[in-house]
């Protein structure tokens, strides 16, 4: 396919934002752009008829000329622009699409909160890994409020109310200074409580293995307590919001003007007026539910509008059937693009040296590791792109700033540096200058590095030449590595010896090569 420039433009009650990507020929994505900008595009709506303000609507076109500029100043053939709650309910809200028509040319569609719903679901659910966990999604924007429970690849419940931060704000009015009575707030959430009544009767039905929050006012919280609260905390761990650290914030927020707001670490000073009635909203989830900690997503209706794009494209990877973990790899590699056929040889030779190692009792680690290793198999090489010459530190580079989704830190770092060490020994000594893992993790790290150098060298001609490999250990002292192998893998044969002794230093095994060359049929 020919490489097309898309924009996805999200005007929501608070902010505009857009995300521009290049679609590349080989079936990944490129971010291109990916921005915000404070419109308020609700503010006087709430309180009043249900009229969009002029200086609102005058905020909101600027934006969007500006950002459907940015968009085709990368060469973005198309922009998929969405309005949501703030538009969807104002009486005038034909003056604000004929005036974005007018001024940049876009047709601007109007969605309603099941489907804002859906979307953020989308630009979610792709960016975690939940294997076979079941989760509630909750976006909490200015002017609705968002809940969808749902698995990595559908959702069964779906749900939209009119409750946001801004519109609290207008509703439920704080005194001259910002702060928050705690009659105004009980009035607040007696309102939130009722509204929601609804919401929680149906999602009771519902098994929830985790919580996952989007929207600037769920990250804006957790990085208020992630701030405030002591080092060791349920807090402390990244981007996690425990519903008793969100009361202590809810309490200092209250009894804080807007200007003393401001200035609490962790603040994102443009939403201190507001920030009340959001966590009003998460509060009252919370302790519904009896949610106990919920974790704070980056992605949101952008990258939704994105996924639901690509679903919509022929030959882009079936989203529905992989992992997004899977999915973010094999994008990276295309990415960079690495030799598809060798890096999925080595990755299928890499775990079978996995399972044959463990069979033979030389390490004892589980799936999860196993999984690791394949897409570092699978990534070891993207360096390449940027160098030949001691690509496996290119490789490491791209593999910690690749974006990669559904994953930590840790994994990513595991990764990384099981790639870099896939062309030379790594020894112990080496592994203790790893900054980024833990003793237990480097000694992993060590062994899996290994195994990947071996399935490299087996795959050195980039022929397939060996169709297969095992380890095994007839005694306690020693390893043999059986291979099963087409003619003229004179390469692979020397690759591997030349790792020979990596293989005895990191296994304390003398190791012997075995050679199998099946018998070709013939004609009866």
């Amino acid at each position: 396919m020919n490489e097309r420039i898309i924009g996805f433009l999200d005007i929501g009650t608070n902010s505009v934002r857009i995300l521009v990507v290049r679609l590349n020929h080989n079936y990944s994505y490129t971010v291109l752009s990916r921005q915000k900008e404070l419109i308020r595009l609700g503010e006087g709506e709430f309180s009043g008829r249900g009229y969009l303000k002029r200086p609102a609507i005058d905020r909101t076109v600027l934006v969007c000329r500006y950002f459907s500029k940015l968009a085709r100043s990368f060469g973005a053939e198309q922009i998929v622009a969405v309005a949501t709650s703030a538009t969807r309910e104002a009486r005038n809200r034909n003056i604000l699409i004929s005036r974005i028509k007018e001024v940049t040319g876009l047709d601007l569609q109007v969605i309603s909160g099941k489907e804002e719903a859906r979307l953020t679901y989308l630009g979610v659910s792709s960016g975690v890994h939940l294997n076979e966990k079941q989760a509630i999604f909750i976006d909490i924007g200015g002017g609705s409020t968002e809940v969808v429970v749902g698995t990595q690849r559908e959702f069964s419940f779906i749900d939209s109310k009119r409750l946001g931060a801004l519109r609290l704000s207008a509703v439920f009015p704080p005194d001259r200074e910002g702060r928050i009575s705690k009659k105004t707030y009980i009035a607040m959430r007696t309102h939130i409580d009722e509204t929601l009544l609804g919401t929680i009767q149906g999602l009771s039905s519902y098994r929830v293995d985790c919580v996952i929050g989007s929207s600037g006012t769920i990250e804006t919280l957790t990085d208020i307590a992630s701030r405030l609260h002591r080092p060791g905390s349920l807090q402390s761990r990244e981007g996690i919001l425990s519903r008793q650290d969100l009361e202590r914030v809810i309490t200092l927020l209250r009894s804080r003007s807007i200007e003393e707001r401001k200035k609490i670490p962790g603040m994102n000073p443009e939403r201190a007026d507001i920030i009340v009635g959001g966590a009003a909203i998460l509060e009252s989830l919370m302790e519904s539910l009896d949610i106990n900690e919920i974790r704070a997503s980056e992605r949101g209706l952008r990258e939704g509008l994105l996924i639901d794009f690509l679903q919509r494209e022929e030959g882009y990877f079936p989203i529905q059937k992989m992992s997004i973990r899977r999915i973010s790899v094999l994008r990276l590699a295309r990415l960079f693009r690495a030799d598809e056929v060798h890096a999925s040889t080595t990755a299928r030779l890499a775990l079978r040296l996995f399972d044959s190692a463990e069979e033979a009792g030389l390490h004892h680690m589980d799936n999860r590791k196993r999984e690791l290793l394949e897409y570092a198999a699978i990534l070891h090489d993207v360096g390449s792109y940027l160098s030949f010459d001691n690509h496996e530190l290119h490789s490491y580079y791209l593999i910690k700033n690749g974006d990669l989704l559904g994953f930590n830190e840790h994994e990513i770092a595991m990764m990384a540096n099981i790639a870099r060490y896939h062309r030379k020994y790594l020894s112990p000594k080496q592994a203790r200058t790893i900054e980024d893992l833990d003793h237990a993790a480097t000694g992993e790290v060590r062994i899996l590095a290994n195994l990947l150098c071996l399935a490299n060298s087996l795959d050195r001609s980039h022929t397939g030449a060996i169709q297969d490999v095992r380890i095994f250990s007839p005694t306690p002292g020693e390893a043999r590595i059986e291979l099963n192998a087409k003619n003229g893998c004179d390469l692979e044969l020397w690759g591997l010896n030349f790792h020979k002794k990596d293989f005895e230093r990191t296994f304390h095994r003398s190791l012997r090569i075995q050679t199998h060359h099946p018998s070709e049929s013939t004609p009866s």
